[in-house]
């Protein structure tokens, strides 16, 4: 049993350990630091009840898992009542009796303004989780801190949706306060970035009744506009819609787009205010639903029911995961802060009259607090928790369509990557934007149409647009006006009403529209293109159509669409007769380089086939006089093809192809310049300057009513030479008298007027460069009219199709024939050296090639002389006599019977050759010179002689008898002399 009594008293011992440990931790559980802290909202609506719930769930679960903490937040609740006044009197009774540290709201941005003032003199932080406008921001009160984002972050999302669905403007409808005032500047600006115009602002007062809503909304209604940008809280933005759904403007073609504001809200609309928003786009802030999310809303549902059982409101919105959050962060920032002196120090008033703001003291422990708060991070419901510059950032935000009983998610937006269709789509790695509408789920638009609404309509107090088109009076190919006095109606027809039509046609809507004419009941033009233009800057007309050109200083009263005709100003001017009847015309067809080059080849072919051809040829022996001529003749000669001489050198043969090649080339090129200088007429323009106009002061000419004439002055033309046309047939007049008689020298229009002067009087006038720069003709709408990009597109579809080319035919025909797109036959340029060169290069290169391989064949047969001991003159003059002499290896030389040894042998006759192959004669004894042609010995000719023993000559000599025939084959037939 002694063995027991130490064990028991170690038990006991740790038992009263236990005992005093447990007690003291109930007293210090039980001195914990109460802090107060106030808290504003308006708890007659569901977002004040949210947040006060969420608060209060917050601050309950925060300590049961925090129990540790030696401070409790102790809730000081106001209702603000919705009103301003009573947001500030509950501040300042918070501050000035509670002596709260801190307070918790307010619930809208009007209701901050003045409560930021108070915290700012008391040094107690206002943590709002609802106030989001903007304009708080410009107080730069440090004691503000915003637990929610800024309304001005939502704006890139909203832009990208514009962007994705490309609307060109839009109206903003906001309510008339803080809240509403604060987002117009940044969203107007956001917007013209991006192109868009803000066409008008719709304020809502905040106490507005149905029938000045309706009445806004029916001014909203008679725009052309269809989509409308809503900003504004409850109860006014549910207001708002079921008065658009009760008028119509929830149907076919209206766009609605919601901020996060009233977005946020949509799960604590009623079905019936659910039901007058169907087809609304909406933009949030994206919440991560994560498991604690989940359980929240599980635990919150539950808990709110019972709070507020007469409350439909399903489940919390973002602004209760940012009440939740804000109480959390100030209960870790209470915390950090430690058990300081939770007390205020009172001012001390000296003046007579003092107040309640006077007496308002200041926290002690403020700016410990502020600091702590600015310095807590922590993953909240909401996301992460951290104040950077005094409010909360948020990246992504979540597109949602308003569906059936609520909304429906169609897509997101991140600052990075812009519309995605889910945010698992996030490229981390890719710095892509992307503002492409394929990024969006289907949306069920207000009217359910299967079509995206162009963002815009024609007025519903008009029927049709009303299109001003000009009265003229010439060139109404392009416009032209009938009146028909008996019915009292005009027809408007011409090639600019056409391609309007078809442009119309081609948009993927309809729109009506009906011509009217800018001019008098009988015919007569208002005014000039200036004017009608103006027009429409006056809103007399929808849009202009016609031959109207797009000059800088009309766009200042209209916005024009893309081109559809060819653009620039250009000089058309007589042309004249050049061609020449001088005797040397001859030589024109080619350039002098092509003259020289041609005549010095002809000699250089001469000799070269000489060269290649004299030893071997006895075309080319004789005298040198001879030889020298039949260089000449024999080159000349092949111009026509006249040459007579043999060719027996295949190596000459191979040059002289190649040269009939060039020849016939030569000779066609110049038959057919020279023809054409003969036959054609040369038509050059009077005057191809603008100089020479003015130097000369001619008379210069301009369509009535045109631009040109601005121009013209710009131009330093004297306006004392201007004479006006109005038609064709006027200019036709006035180019053909001349500036001396009345007429003209030249006259300044645009080219599609021009090119229909010119198909129509193609041999008398022509178009003189330059060309000036002008955009051509376009169809004029209001500046910001949202038609002008799609009718430009259109313009471009029907441009770049065969329906151009249909309208273009039906008034204007078929192209001219005549020489060149100008409409007259110009002069053609002589033939240069440029187009022969390359043949003249290979004949070059091929006859020098031949040159060197008979020179080398020649000094390889005589390499004894080369190679011998004599001087270079000696040399040069035995090569010399050599060339000279005939080669008696070539067959050209040998008897027909007598086989080719390639050495030289005795001929067994004088053998002569007629200087005139082609000639048809038969040689007698006579025309036989035995002493051989110039001079040298029969035996150099091949003849023999036969001789008495005794070395006298026999009188018996054979001579032959050469016979020519036809195809120059020669015919030796011997003959005997008589004793």
């Amino acid at each position: 049993m002694r063995k027991d009594f130490p064990h028991l008293g170690f038990v006991l011992f740790f038992l009263s350990v236990w005992i005093s440990l447990s007690t003291g931790m109930a007293m210090a559980k039980n001195e914990t630091i109460p802090v107060n802290v106030g808290v504003v909202l308006d708890f007659n609506i569901s977002l004040g009840r949210i947040g006060m719930s969420c608060i209060s769930m917050a601050l309950s679960e925060f300590y049961a898992s925090h129990g540790n903490y030696k401070t409790r937040l102790v809730l000081k609740t106001r209702d603000s009542r919705r009103d301003v006044v009573g947001a500030a009197a509950a501040a300042l009774d918070l501050i000035q009796n509670e002596e709260v540290q801190a307070i918790l709201g307010p619930g809208s941005s009007p209701q901050a303004n003045f409560m930021i003032g108070l915290g700012e003199k008391a040094q107690v932080p206002i943590i709002s989780f609802s106030a989001t406008s903007p304009s708080l921001s410009s107080l730069r009160s440090q004691y503000f801190i915003r637990a929610t984002l800024n309304d001005s972050t939502q704006i890139p999302a909203i832009t990208a949706i514009f962007q994705a669905f490309e609307w060109r403007e839009s109206v903003l409808i906001y309510v008339d306060n803080e809240y509403g005032d604060g987002i117009v500047p940044y969203l107007t600006d956001a917007l013209q970035g991006i192109n868009v115009r803000l066409t008008y602002r719709s304020v809502i007062s905040p106490v507005a009744s149905d029938d000045q809503i309706s009445e806004e909304l029916y001014k909203l209604m008679a725009k052309q506009t269809r989509v409308f940008i809503v900003h504004m809280f409850t109860p006014l933005g549910p207001r708002l819609f079921a008065k658009a759904d009760e008028i119509g403007m929830m149907g076919e073609g209206y766009v609605w787009i919601l901020t996060d504001g009233l977005t946020d809200l949509l799960t604590t609309l009623s079905p019936t205010d659910i039901n007058s928003m169907q087809g609304v786009l909406g933009v949030k802030p994206y919440v991560p639903s994560t498991k604690d999310v989940q359980s929240f809303r599980v635990r919150w549902k539950k808990k709110f029911q019972q709070d507020y059982p007469l409350d439909e409101t399903s489940e919390p919105n973002i602004f209760g995961l940012w009440a939740y959050d804000a109480a959390c962060a100030l209960a870790m920032a209470v915390e950090k802060v430690g058990t300081a002196n939770f007390s205020f120090q009172k001012s001390n008033t000296s003046n007579n009259i003092s107040t309640d703001l006077d007496a308002i003291g200041v926290s002690q422990i403020g700016p410990d607090l502020l600091q702590s708060l600015l310095s807590t991070k922590f993953k909240g419901l909401s996301g992460d928790f951290q104040i950077f510059d005094g409010q909360l950032h948020s990246t992504a935000f979540q597109i949602v369509n308003v569906i059936g009983k609520g909304e429906r998610g169609v897509g997101f937006w991140t600052q990075k990557n812009g519309i995605i269709r889910k945010m698992s789509f996030i490229d981390t790695n890719s710095n892509t934007y992307s503002t492409s509408k394929d990024n969006i789920g289907a949306i069920v638009w207000p009217g359910e149409p299967t079509y995206v609404p162009k963002g815009w309509v024609l007025p519903v107090n008009e029927n049709k647009l009303r299109i001003g088109v000009p009265v003229k009076d010439g060139f109404s190919e392009f416009v032209k006006v009938t009146w028909d006095a008996n019915n009292n109606k005009t027809q408007v027809t011409g090639y600019c009403i056409d391609v309007f039509d078809a442009v119309m046609n081609s948009l993927p809507y309809a729109v009506p529209y009906e011509y009217i004419p800018f001019g008098t009941p009988d015919g007569k033009p208002l005014g000039n293109y200036n004017d009608l233009i103006y027009q429409v800057f006056l809103k007399k007309y929808d849009a202009v159509v016609g031959d109207t050109t797009i000059v800088a200083n009309r766009s200042r009263y209209a916005d024009f669409t893309l081109p559809y005709t060819e653009s620039g100003v250009s000089m058309i001017v007589p042309i004249k007769d050049n061609k020449s009847k001088r005797a040397w015309t001859f030589l024109k067809p080619l350039t002098l380089d092509l003259w020289m080059t041609s005549a010095c080849f002809f000699v250089f072919i001469g000799f070269v086939i000489w060269v290649l051809e004299h030893r071997i040829n006895e075309d080319f022996r004789g005298p040198p006089s001879h030889q020298v001529g039949t260089i000449f003749w024999f080159s000349f000669s092949t111009m026509v093809f006249t040459q007579k001489e043999r060719i027996v050198s295949n190596l000459a043969r191979v040059v002289m192809i190649i040269w009939f090649f060039v020849v016939l080339i030569l000779t066609q090129s110049y038959t057919a310049s020279l023809t054409s200088m003969l036959t054609v007429q040369q038509l050059q323009p009077t005057v191809t300057d603008i100089n020479e106009l003015r130097a000369k002061g001619y008379y210069v000419g301009y369509q009535q009513g045109s631009f040109v004439l601005g121009f013209l002055k710009r131009m330093n033309f004297d306006e004392s030479k201007f004479r006006i046309y109005n038609s064709p047939e006027e200019l036709a007049d006035l180019l053909s008298k001349g500036s001396a008689n009345g007429g003209i020298a030249a006259a300044f229009d645009e080219i599609p007027y021009m090119k229909l002067f010119i198909s129509q009087h193609c041999s008398k006038y022509t178009m003189v460069q330059p060309t000036y720069k002008f955009d051509g003709f376009g169809f004029a709408f209001p500046r910001g009219s949202p038609m002008v990009p799609d009718v430009s597109r259109a313009v471009l579809n029907v441009t770049e199709g065969d329906q151009m080319t249909k309208i273009e035919k039906e008034w204007f025909g078929k192209p001219n024939s005549c020489s060149d797109e100008n409409g007259s036959s110009l002069s053609s340029n002589n033939i240069g050296l440029d187009s022969f060169w390359g043949l003249f290069l290979i004949t070059g290169l091929t006859s020098v090639l031949a040159l060197i391989i008979v020179l080398a064949m020649f000094l390889h047969k005589h390499r004894d002389v080369v190679t011998g001991e004599n001087s270079v003159s000696t040399k040069i003059k035995t090569l010399a006599t050599l060339f000279d002499e005939k080669d008696r290896s070539f067959h050209t030389f040998r008897l027909p019977d007598q086989p080719y040894s390639g050495s030289i042998e005795p001929m067994p006759a004088v053998t002569n050759f007629s200087p005139r192959p082609s000639t048809f004669s038969t040689q007698t004894n006579n025309d036989i010179p035995f002493s051989g042609e110039q001079g040298t010995s029969s035996s150099e000719h091949g003849g023999r002689s036969s001789t008495t023993p005794g070395g006298q000559s026999s009188p018996a000599i054979v001579p032959t008898v050469e016979l020519a025939n036809s195809n120059q084959e020669r015919t030796i037939i011997p003959t005997r002399a008589s004793h």
